[in-house]
């Protein structure tokens, strides 16, 4: 098993959110993709200040995100509510904790974008 990389270290959105796989309870208040969504939301803005040009799925200003699309397409259709909320209600459904369902998406998601695991 390797050692988690820290913040200094991190290259993009995935580093960080294998750290947050890694310690949930540590990053994401009760689970809350909501709260992890506002989280991403930040990592975006700080992305425009420092002009940081990388991957970024989860939230593209002015545009549908390709996290929002992918899960679209794999629910049936596009919903207005973002990839939180909606993931927190397929795991309510399925009684998954939603931050677990949340990694299990991602990971299908990277799988068939052919981006490596972290």
């Amino acid at each position: 098993m390797t050692k988690p990389k820290q913040l200094n270290e991190f290259e993009n959105v995935y580093d960080f959110l294998h750290r947050v796989r890694l310690h949930p309870e540590g990053w994401v208040r009760h689970g809350s993709l909501t709260h992890l969504g506002a989280m991403l939301a930040g990592y975006r803005v700080a992305m425009a200040v420092y002009n940081a040009e990388e991957d970024f799925p989860f939230w593209v200003p002015g545009a549908i995100s390709p996290f929002d699309t992918w899960l679209g397409q794999r629910n049936g259709g596009l919903s207005s509510l973002g990839w939180a909320v909606e993931i927190e209600r397929e795991a309510e459904t399925t009684n998954t904790p939603a931050i677990e369902l949340f990694f299990t998406l991602l990971d299908q998601f990277q799988d068939e974008r052919q981006q490596p695991p972290r």
